[in-house]
């Protein structure tokens, strides 16, 4: 018996890895609705056609993972919509060898487009089965982050400071470890507001001064402290 469930196992795995023509004509599809919404990093663009978002998705929910749409993926977290990470991801400006924290790995979708983009990614995640299903999923495709499980309102100070900050999840305020942790002339994406919508910030530090602009509000998960399993 344990046999064929450890067979069974492999053969979902095998399944769920696999990354077929119709996948990547979708990918491509959602591409080019990506740059007719505004996304115009051909990086960014390119990263999305590459990574297999089918990949980060529960079963029920994988003839949909084109769709330009958040979907459930357990723990009452959700994958982000594409056209939010791209967003987030273009206005962060990735550039290669950086170093980013992304705060909710969540999924792994976004950490996998930061590895893309070829920044060196170090994310935290405070729900313990996403944290291990993300860590063993973006092992098997190939990309190495730091993986953490802790609070995300701490960041990682140790392991500052970055030159980019990503958080995947509405937050109430800006917390001000993650600003102590920005590089000078950092830029730190992350949607603050309520439990209803959120109004996508971007900070920037310059000579130890932070600049913040708004752009558009968007509805994500909230930002917890603590960490939970």
């Amino acid at each position: 018996m344990v046999l064929i469930f450890a067979q069974r196992n492999r053969e979902m795995t095998n399944q769920k890895l696999s990354d077929t023509y119709r996948h990547k004509g979708l990918r491509q599809k959602l591409m080019e609705e990506l740059r007719k919404k505004g996304i115009y990093d051909e990086a960014v663009l390119t990263a999305i056609n590459t990574v297999p978002r089918h990949y980060f998705m529960e079963s029920s929910f994988l003839e949909f993972a084109y769709r330009d749409q958040a979907f459930p993926i357990g723990a009452s977290q959700t994958i982000s919509q594409p056209y939010t990470v791209a967003f987030q991801t273009e206005l962060l400006q990735v550039n290669r060898h950086a170093k980013v924290l992304e705060v909710g790995t969540g999924s792994g979708y976004q950490t996998a487009i930061l590895c893309e983009l070829g920044a060196k990614v170090f994310t935290i995640e405070r729900q313990r089965e996403l944290f291990t299903k993300s860590q063993q999923l973006l092992g098997q495709m190939g990309y190495k982050p730091h993986f953490f499980f802790g609070d995300g309102y701490k960041g990682k100070s140790a392991y500052g400071p970055f030159q980019r900050i990503l958080v995947t999840a509405g937050a109430p305020c800006i917390p001000s470890d993650l600003i102590d942790q920005l590089a000078e002339g950092g830029r730190m994406v992350i949607p603050v507001g309520d439990n209803q919508v959120q109004t996508m910030t971007l900070i920037v530090k310059n000579n130890g001064k932070i600049e913040t602009t708004e752009h558009g509000t968007f509805i994500f998960v909230p930002l917890l402290k603590g960490t939970d399993g």
